[in-house]
């Protein structure tokens, strides 16, 4: 298996693409810290793959405060002794138009997508570059480039897809490479929750199908955290179904 000797950590394991990705690991033989911040959850997916496996331990916490992801740490060093992979997934949206948007949503989506995913790297970096070796995977959106009414979820996004070229060039020559994938029409909790309208134009606009599913994600982040992508660092990867007249740059 392809990660049998690998320890990874993935946010917002609960549900959707992190429970997805986080399966995918367990599968493929890596140790797993799953992490998310409704407990419910959590514990079920947690049971699910402790069936699989039994390299897996979950972590209440909530990413966008620092004292959780020591917490988070000290579990996953406690428990496996080092870290090798993390997967920033955790996010939020609140879709509301610009001028009734109450600065508490704001700061809420951007804490927990960009502060939280930035926490998350700079937590588990300084173990990465102790073995010279590592694997980031930040989950993005295409959301990032042009949506209608969600306004702090695509600066969030914006600002993780440009955090993970910026490290990708900063960590590079230590052995470290960081990815996104931006997401667009999957079928995960999230999307469901979307208006109907961003839903339907989402689903109207891509030419493989209505809409993708977790999975889909789940084996681009294992490409991308794999040892057979050596080379690849610092892309954003939009998995959308092939959408059209977006300027995907």
């Amino acid at each position: 298996m392809k990660f049998n000797d690998k320890v990874a950590i993935v946010t917002g394991a609960g549900r959707g693409i992190g429970e997805a990705v986080a399966a995918s690991f367990v599968k493929e033989g890596a140790a797993v810290v799953l992490v998310d911040v409704d407990y419910d959850d959590l514990e079920g997916v947690r049971k699910k793959l402790a069936a699989i496996a039994g390299r897996v331990i979950g972590v209440q916490a909530n990413v966008a405060f620092q004292n959780n992801w020591d917490l988070i740490l000290e579990r996953c060093l406690d428990q496996f002794g080092t870290v090798d992979i993390l997967v920033n997934n955790a996010g939020i949206t609140s879709d509301a138009g610009s001028a009734g948007m109450k600065k508490a949503t704001w700061d809420q989506v951007i804490d927990v997508n960009l502060k939280g995913a930035f926490l998350g790297c700079q937590t588990v970096v300084p173990i990465m570059l102790e073995k010279f070796y590592g694997k980031i995977v930040n989950i993005s959106s295409a959301a990032r480039l042009d949506n209608s009414g969600q306004t702090s979820y695509a600066a969030a996004q914006a600002g993780v897809a440009g955090m993970t070229c910026s490290l990708a060039k900063e960590l590079g020559e230590h052995g470290i490479s960081v990815n996104a994938i931006a997401p667009g029409g999957i079928m995960s909790d999230m999307f469901k929750s979307v208006p109907d309208t961003l839903a339907e134009e989402a689903k109207g606009i891509t030419t493989l199908s209505p809409g993708g599913e977790p999975a889909e994600i789940a084996a681009a982040c294992l490409s991308l955290a794999s040892d057979e992508s050596p080379f690849v660092t610092g892309q954003i990867l939009y998995a959308n179904g092939g959408t059209l007249c977006r300027n995907q740059l």
